[in-house]
């Protein structure tokens, strides 16, 4: 079986949604190609089968579209001069203005006719090639209903009004091109953070390279003030690296050697040497680029609707027009001239622009403002969900918590010794273990200058030594009783045991000398980020646990989550996930993308936290928090939620405004100036209304 060739290509110059569908359709038409799929929101086309980049521009001649390989390196489009691209619609307007000007003061009806005629044909030249070609194959679009009525006009003498549809439509489409490159500009801001050359060393020489000749294993040198141009592990040197670019996170985090680095951060003090580890197409930075552009080509619910919607309207529409025109005068013996401007006004009120537009606005600019943000958010679908969740439920380790032990409680019960002294003992003890209650003990008591000689771990139950010619015990209290060594103050052990920490106990082969309480430590925002999903709507949060009972319940009351499932194996996960889907609950899971995938995968999003450089949890889940930060989790569900009401309110709008103008059809009241300024005021307001979601911010 032959494998059919996919090529991706850039587009500059989309004016409109119905303009892209128009172009989809025709490079569909083209010889050797066999599919096509337009992303209006990220400018671009993927082409199943053969095709070259002229024949694309063909297709898209109608819309002076230009076409480049899309792993071309991205340039921003040039900056035109407004006069230069606009001259036709700037003539029209003076054209139509003397036009007005002449109708008044001369008495010649010619001359104004003339002059309005001249701004119809200068300011829509482009648009009637493009209505009549569509029209000569039935394809009943946007400029197709436009060329229409401007005729129409025309013919039964409206001519002033004919070209005022011209050129008010000539800015409905400038004002429509501009708000949807603003739209693009957060996602073509990410391509534009990475740098195009590296300083690479090579032998004893350092020489700037192009991005796309690094290879995984070169040494990239990385100067205070310079940002990473690929990602790669630290070699040599330290360093705090803004990663705002990536994760979102304001803070510059603290790098060393074997850390890893990703390209499109700030190196901001020491020189770095970094070993490359991604070819430029593979770094975390492209890869979310990717992701973003093709989440904006995912059909959301909403849109689906819009687009079956529009399927049949402007047929309808068409239908009705012709009724409106002949139905009164044959009927009622109404005017003719009179019902065939009504039609002529149905069909430009009747133009579905705004419809078309408003869903894909507001999920470009919601996934474009997430991105930058720090949050990846897979497609439309995924932030139309988010917007409708009301449980939420988390994996304890790592998620709610910090992912390590950490030392909570120190409790001295022997008068000869403090807090201080029994963590050092412990600490010159554990020095010499490997277990990850030791790494606990060591960080709690820092530089210790102790040192216990003799010492032997004592498999599964704890770990001995010799200090100043005593020998001290760590472990288990198990350990303890099987030495005959009676365990003091039990009430104290049983208290930080009831709150599901790991109780270790120091003492001698003849007395306890004290506790240390060990637990996963509750990350410092946990608590209000569950409070703040909880004020934004979220019914139910439910923390899901292999962890014990006792630990689950302590972790719980410190987070406020609301409920809790403990003991369980990641197919009860998953199985509880789906029980609350069944009982009609929109449930999210929130975990690490890794011993969490299934239940990621089950809920109705599943979201990733740290997925910067976690190639698994940007490919499990639905929504990534690229940052380690859980406070990304409430911006998210407020900005899905803003989104959610944008999008319905843009298709109440463009709907109802479509409705209310066709009623007045019904009194006759229905003119080309109403019908023209509800289009464009729809198509205007829709759009901007979309572009508030640029204004939702993590704090806000």
């Amino acid at each position: 079986m032959n494998q059919v060739n996919e090529t991706t290509y850039r587009v500059n110059g989309f004016s409109c949604a119905g303009c892209a569908k128009t172009f989809e359709k025709n490079v569909k038409s083209l010889e050797g190609v066999e599919d096509a799929q337009v992303n209006f929101g990220a400018s671009k086309i993927t082409v199943k089968g053969s095709t070259t980049i002229e024949q694309l521009e063909k297709a898209g001649a109608f819309e002076k579209l230009r076409v480049t390989d899309d792993r071309e390196p991205y340039s921003p489009p040039e900056k035109i001069n407004f006069f230069k691209l606009h001259w036709n619609v700037l003539l029209s307007f003076i054209f139509l203005t003397a036009g007005f000007m002449t109708e008044r003061t001369v008495q010649e009806e010619w001359i104004s006719v003339i002059l309005l005629a001249g701004a119809i044909v200068i300011g829509g030249y482009s648009l009637f090639i493009t209505g009549f070609k569509n029209l000569f194959r039935l394809n009943f679009d946007m400029r197709t209903l436009m060329t229409v009525a401007v005729i129409g006009a025309a013919i039964i003498g409206e001519w002033g009004e004919g070209a005022v549809v011209v050129i008010l439509f000539a800015i409905s489409e400038a004002l429509e091109r501009y708000s949807m490159d603003k739209a693009r500009a957060s996602i073509q801001s990410l391509m534009d953070i990475s740098p195009k050359t590296a300083l690479i060393r090579r032998g004893h020489h350092e020489i700037e390279v192009p991005v796309d000749d690094v290879r995984p294993g070169d040494l990239m040198i990385v100067k205070p003030g310079d940002k990473v141009a690929m990602d790669g592990v630290i070699v040599k040197g330290h360093s705090s690296i803004n990663q705002a670019a990536i994760t979102g996170e304001s803070i510059p985090v603290e790098k060393s050697e074997q850390d890893s680095v990703f390209a499109g951060t700030l190196n901001q003090e020491g020189v770095l040497e970094v070993e490359v580890t991604k070819n430029v197409q593979d770094t975390t930075l492209a890869k979310i680029i990717h992701m973003v552009e093709e989440a904006q080509a995912e059909r959301a619910p909403s849109q689906a609707f819009v687009d079956q919607f529009a399927k049949y309207y402007t047929p309808a529409i068409i239908a009705i027009a012709f009724l409106v025109a002949i139905l009164p005068p044959l009927v009622g013996g109404a005017d003719w001239t009179q019902w065939i401007y009504q039609g002529l006004a149905v069909l430009v009120v009747g133009c579905p622009c705004a419809l078309v537009i408003s869903t894909p606005v507001a999920i470009v600019t919601a996934i474009g403002n997430a991105a930058k943000q720090g949050v990846l958010i897979k497609g439309g679908v995924y932030l139309e969900e988010m917007g409708k969740l009301d449980t939420i439920a988390f994996d304890k380790t790592g998620t709610l918590t910090k992912g390590e032990p950490s030392v909570t409680d120190v409790v001295a019960i022997d008068p000869h010794f403090d807090e201080e002294k029994l963590i050092h003992y412990a600490a010159a003890i554990e020095k010499h273990s490997r277990h990850p209650l030791a790494s606990a003990i060591l960080s709690k008591a820092g530089d210790t200058q102790q040192e216990a000689d003799g010492v032997q771990s004592l498999t599964g139950k704890g770990i001995e030594g010799t200090i100043e010619g005593i020998r001290y015990l760590i472990g288990k209290p198990a350990l303890f009783r099987e030495k005959g060594v009676k365990i003091p103050e039990q009430e104290v052990m049983e208290e930080l045991l009831s709150e599901g920490k790991t109780v270790l106990v120091f003492g001698t082969e003849k007395q306890v000398i004290g506790f240390i309480g060990i637990a996963d430590e509750v990350r410092e925002m946990s608590a209000s980020v569950v409070k703040r999903l909880h004020e934004l709507g979220i019914k139910s949060t439910i923390m899901l646990t292999g962890d014990n009972k006792e630990a689950a319940a302590a972790i719980a009351k410190a987070t406020g989550v609301s409920e809790v499932r403990a003991e369980l194996l990641p197919e009860d996960k998953l199985s509880e996930v789906k029980k609350l889907r069944a009982s009609g609950s929109q449930v999210a899971m929130v975990g690490d993308g890794v011993n969490d995938a299934p239940a990621l995968a089950a809920s109705t999003v599943g979201i990733a936290m740290g997925g910067a450089g976690t190639d698994t949890a940007m490919e499990t889940a639905d929504i990534a928090l690229m940052g380690d930060d859980l406070e990304k989790l409430p911006f998210t569900v407020k900005l899905s939620r803003k989104a959610l009401w944008i999008i319905k309110q843009n298709i109440a709008f463009s709907i109802g405004i479509k409705v209310i103008a066709l009623l007045l059809v019904v009194p006759g009241w229905l003119t080309l100036w109403i019908a023209i300024f509800a289009d464009l005021g729809a198509t205007l307001l829709v759009t901007l209304n979309g572009m508030r979601l640029l204004r939702v911010k993590e704090k806000s």
